[in-house]
């Protein structure tokens, strides 16, 4: 019986694997990473968004300039433009922030 209890141990021993000690350090390492993305990741989403949303204002500027050149004044209101110089997409951003014209300048809401 002792044999067996000595054997048992001594297999034990031997076996591969990884300690507890072991997997809670990867464990505590994988949380640190992830503490450090996640918080990057949400603040480039918005960053992203406020860049598209300038580059639909200057977009739509340009279809005011351009309204300016056929019609000879500038549109006073946004619905001026939408029928042929902008679709109904296009006169607010993609995060919701709406467009107006004010003296004949785009500009967010």
């Amino acid at each position: 019986m002792k044999l067996n209890i000595k054997k048992f141990i001594q297999k034990s021993k031997k076996s591969e694997g990884f300690t507890l000690i072991e997997m809670l350090l990867v464990l505590l390492v994988i949380s640190v990473l992830i503490i450090l993305i996640i918080p990057n990741i949400a603040a480039q989403s918005k960053n992203v968004q406020n860049t598209g949303c300038e580059a639909q204002v200057k977009m739509v500027q340009s279809q005011i300039e351009a309204y300016t050149l056929n019609e000879g004044q500038p549109p006073t209101n946004i619905s001026q433009l939408v029928p042929n110089y902008l679709t109904d997409k296009q006169v607010s951003c993609s995060n919701g922030t709406g467009i107006k014209i004010v003296n004949g300048q785009a500009t967010k809401e």
